[in-house]
Parts: structure tokens; C-alpha cells; sequence
């Protein structure tokens, strides 16, 4: 869906620094993130980053607008420009970026038709390949995610009635559209957002979840068995219009999720922006305290139990009781937020923002 349309140029970047070990440490934050905060990692670049994936502390890809992507291996000391030449030359709209590692990623450029393509790099980025081009000009692919290093999904607004399912056993390198026979009836005007790589989440071997927006109600659908059937529940976030929804989930394992959204609008209220999840998706219940404005990212942090991030336009949140009550990290525009297994938190945003969770000095 084409939510929250991206914007501006390209700058250029410097060259890639060796990596520094240091950087690999895990920082000294706090598991309620009390004490923490972002701090701005100089891209060189002025796109919108709403892709992101981060390996460690010191690993991270961000992708965006004018089909740029970027890589470092320091700590964002220095990045990589490893955009796609065919990529910046089409200006893609990369919306989604998942890496394994610090040599092989997969990137999701998303619009109508032929815009939707997936490319794969297994060198860092020096050189890529385009593995899946939608023939389809019905379809509109927001959203990627992988279980393990060979199986993924991607999925694309409803065709025919119904969200469709691509899949990959090999690791992206080849796609095939799942049946839909398992898929329930799209409502009316029922889309996913594009906004921050969040709209397809899985957690383990087979789970995921698909958020959606647009329609009457905004509804979160789950399957266990890696996309061939699906079940459907509804969320408490408010939706009701095509800018309002479910725009990110997160899920620490198969049971306890979050979901996170509102109206993108600039200048919309957004209240009811967040809910949790204790059964796997079955049912939502509404934050005690939400965030106070619309969130288009969300990511775990690993060192707390119930501690969790949420990013938007006007600020980031932090709960440590699992999404039942949020409270403001600090301002500032992010689009999405990504931790990895060290307790490396990164997120990215418009203008080339993108920034580490650091422990305040």
C-alpha cells in the first residue's frame, strides 16, 4: 500500500571502515532502557530509510527511497553504499531489507506491477541479484520476512479478495506464489503498509503474522505453517480509513505479540496506537497507556523480559510490562526500529537518519 509516500536525493558516502571489535561489545543499557537513547549515525545520504536490518552492535542495512541501500560493519562509523545500480537508476522504493549476515541480504522494492521486485546479495552488496519481478499488475508487495536463512515470505496487497503469499525455500534466490485456499476474504479497501518492513513478522521455524489497515477494522492474521493457512483476528487499533491501521508487529516468541499503528496523517490523533498480545494473535487487547501518536515501527529489546521499542514520526516509546503501558524514550523521526540478539537497537528514518541505542555518558 502506498502509505506515507517517499521523498528526496542522494548524497554521497563515505568509504567502508574496517570493523572495530570494541564496537562488537554489547553497550552497558539498562534492560528498562532507562539512561539510553538514540545516537545518530552520519549516513551521508538524505533518502528515507524505512528498510533496516540489523546483524550486531556492529552490523546493520538500511534501505529506502532512489533504490539506495547502505551497509556498515563499524558501528556506523562509516557506511557503504551498496545500492543496487539498476536500482538507483529506476529510483525503487526499497520498503524492507532482512540479512543474514554481513555478506548476504535481501532487499523488497515495492508499487504496482513490475516496481515489486526482490534482489538478493550474497557479497555485501558489492554485486546483486534480482530474483523475483511481479508479473502481476494487480499486485503490490509491502512486506518480507524470513524464518531462517532459506525460507521466507513476502506478501502483497489482496488480489482477487485475498492477501497473496510469494514464498522461498533457497534463501530468495527463487519465489513461488502460495494457494490461497487458506487465506480469508480481504475487506473492503483492506491493505498492509508499506512503512516500515513490520507488516510480515515471523518468530521460529513456521509462525507469522500479517498486519493490515485500510479497511473497517484493522486485523492482525497468523498462520502456523509458514503462510499456507491463516487464521484472522481483530486488533483494538483503530482503522476505518485507508491512512489508519496496523502498520508494525513484533513478536519476542510464538505467543507474546505487539502491534503498533494509528493515522499517519500529520496532525491526526492516533489514540488506541498500540496492542498486546499473550496467545499467539488469537486476541488483542488495547495498551493501558499507548503511545501518545501514530508508530510505524517496533522491535523487542532482548535484555528485558517485557521491554520493547516503538518509533514514528515524532518520537520513540519504551514499555518494559510487555505493551500493556508505553512512556516517551525521547523525540526524534524514526520509521523503524530493529534489535539484534546483543542488544544491538538500531533505527532509520527520513533524511538519512539512522542512529544506535547508546547508553547516555
Amino acid at each position: 500500500m502506498c502509505a506515507a509516500a517517499l521523498v528526496v536525493g542522494v548524497l554521497a558516502a563515505p568509504a567502508q571502515a574496517a570493523p572495530d571489535r570494541a564496537d562488537a561489545d554489547p553497550a552497558p543499557v539498562a534492560r528498562d532502557l532507562r539512561g539510553a537513547g538514540w545516537a545518530l549515525k552520519d549516513t551521508g545520504k538524505d533518502v528515507r530509510f524505512r528498510g533496516l536490518a540489523v546483524v550486531n552492535r556492529s552490523t546493520a542495512w538500511v534501505a529506502g527511497s532512489k533504490g539506495t541501500v547502505l551497509r556498515t560493519v563499524d558501528g556506523g562509523r562509516s557506511w557503504r553504499d551498496v545500492s543496487p545500480p539498476g536500482a538507483v537508476a529506476e529510483g525503487l522504493e526499497f520498503r524492507d531489507i532482512e540479512a543474514f549476515d554481513a555478506r548476504r541480504a535481501v532487499a523488497l522494492s515495492i508499487g504496482e506491477g513490475e516496481a515489486s521486485r526482490v534482489l538478493r546479495t550474497e557479497d555485501g552488496g558489492a554485486t546483486w541479484t534480482e530474483t523475483f519481478r511481479n508479473p502481476d499488475p494487480r499486485a503490490f508487495y509491502d512486506c518480507l520476512t524470513f524464518f531462517d536463512a532459506r525460507h521466507g515470505l513476502a506478501m502483497s496487497d489482496p488480489v482477487d479478495g485475498k492477501f497473496r503469499i510469494l514464498a522461498t525455500d533457497d534463501g530468495g534466490r527463487n519465489w513461488r506464489v502460495l494457494p490461497n485456499a487458506g487465506m480469508p476474504e480481504a475487506l473492503p479497501g483492506e491493505a498492509g503498509f508499506a512503512a516500515s518492513g513490520q507488516c510480515l513478522v515471523g518468530s521460529g521455524p513456521r509462525d507469522v503474522w500479517l498486519a493490515t489497515g485500510g479497511g473497517a477494522r484493522a486485523r492482525i492474521l497468523h498462520s502456523a505453517d509458514r503462510g499456507l493457512t491463516w487464521r484472522v483476528a481483530e486488533s483494538t487499533v483503530p482503522a476505518g480509513d485507508p491512512a489508519r491501521g496496523v502498520f508494525a508487529l513484533a513478536f519476542r516468541d510464538r505467543t507474546r505479540g505487539l502491534a503498533v499503528g494509528g493515522d499517519y496523517r500529520t496532525g491526526q490523533a492516533s489514540p488506541q496506537a498500540a496492542a498486546v498480545s499473550a496467545d499467539g494473535g488469537r486476541t488483542w487487547r488495547q495498551a493501558a497507556t499507548p503511545p501518545p501518536a501514530y508508530r510505524s515501527g517496533a522491535a523487542w529489546f532482548p535484555y528485558g523480559a517485557g521491554t520493547a521499542l516503538a518509533v514514528g514520526p515524532t518520537g520513540t516509546d519504551v514499555t518494559t510490562d510487555g505493551g500493556r503501558s508505553w512512556r516517551s524514550l525521547e523525540a526524534g523521526s524514526f520509521d523503524t526500529v530493529d534489535c539484534a540478539a546483543d542488544a544491538g537497537c538500531w533505527a532509520a528514518g527520513e533524511k538519512g537518519r539512522v542512529a544506535r541505542l547508546e547508553r547516555r555518558r
